[in-house]
């Protein structure tokens, strides 16, 4: 004969057994994310960290649970300071890390450790992809170097003079924009391209070295921008505005006013806002649910920025750097 129990055991015993389950669900409700940009003060890792914070708000506010953005950045690039960020964040209990790398070997060991440890990484504008980060967010840089020898090429009507600055030689991501703007080269054969010169990623360092190679080449007539080094200070570039073309990715506030003045014609600019926003998302969805994106490599799209649609893009910035 089968047992019936009575109704208010049976309640307590399916209680019993649904407990668990609940405090499972509901066990953490504060999440700590550590993220580790290349440089403070940068108004690109600032957007990033705007996205991030607006992102932890939201989605606290949509899951009822508290996530704070512990935000740990050197003050100039320095890959081992973000190692030493790292180790910091595991000691002080992170439960997960957002990171734009900027040396790859100095990274890649520490964040496996993280990774060990169960603290999952997200990579953005700066990857390691031999790391067990989970996701790599940003954009395709070998296209990004295309386009933008592409679209100088354009400008120049297929016929000129070029160079092109890039940043930290050891950044993955620049290095694959400096291998995608050469081999774009070889398709126009009346644009000869003197070189690509690097310089430490400041606005200083990137006008000098400009200046220099301008003095040792005076025939150039265009320029590829692989980040927007020299933009982000005032009269970087010294020639009378049209007389030498430029290109440049991203399209931080400052840069817009080079497009305004007509010193550079396009910019292919970055939704740096939505890096932090990703970061977050993706985090907290593995986090809580154990779930990963899509797809490990997450790229988003250039948005190109001339005199034509300059001043509609400027109100992004409104969001992506608030006041």
């Amino acid at each position: 004969m089968a047992m019936i129990l009575p109704r208010f055991l049976l309640t307590l015993l399916v209680a019993g057994l649904l407990a668990p389950l609940a405090r499972a669900q509901n066990a953490q409700k504060t999440y700590t994310l550590g993220m580790i940009a290349k440089s403070s003060g940068n108004q690109f890792f600032e957007a990033a960290r705007a996205g991030a914070n607006d992102a932890a708000r939201d989605l606290g506010k949509k899951h009822g649970i508290t996530i704070k953005i512990d935000w740990r950045t050197p003050n100039e690039e320095d890959a081992q300071k973000q190692a030493d960020f790292i180790e910091q964040l595991l000691l002080n209990g992170a439960d997960g890390i957002i990171i734009s790398c900027s040396d790859v070997n100095k990274l890649t060991d520490t964040i496996n450790k993280a990774v060990s440890q169960g603290v999952p990484v997200a990579t953005f504008s700066g990857d390691a992809p031999a790391s067990k980060r989970f996701v790599s967010i940003g954009i395709d840089d070998f296209a990004a170097g295309a386009a933008t020898f592409a679209a100088l090429a354009k400008e120049l009507g297929g016929k000129g003079v070029v160079a092109a600055i890039d940043g930290n030689p050891n950044a993955v991501n620049l290095q694959q924009r400096a291998a995608g703007f050469r081999a774009e080269a070889k398709k126009f054969p009346g644009v000869r391209l003197v070189d690509i010169f690097y310089h430490k990623e400041t606005p200083q360092d990137a006008v000098a070295k400009i200046e220099q190679v301008m003095q040792a080449n005076p025939d150039i007539t265009g320029w590829g921008l692989l980040g927007g080094w020299p933009l982000f200070t005032d009269n970087a570039l010294k020639w009378p505005a049209g007389t030498v073309k430029c290109v440049s990715i991203d399209a931080m506030p400052q840069q817009l006013a080079y497009v305004r003045s007509g010193h550079v014609q396009l910019l292919l600019g970055q939704d740096v806002y939505g890096y932090g926003r990703m970061a977050v998302e993706v985090l907290v969805d593995k986090l809580r649910l154990k779930k990963n994106p899509p797809q490990a490599i997450a790229n988003t799209e250039l948005v190109a920025v001339s005199r034509a649609n300059v001043e509609a893009y400027a109100k992004n910035w409104e969001t992506w750097l608030p006041k």
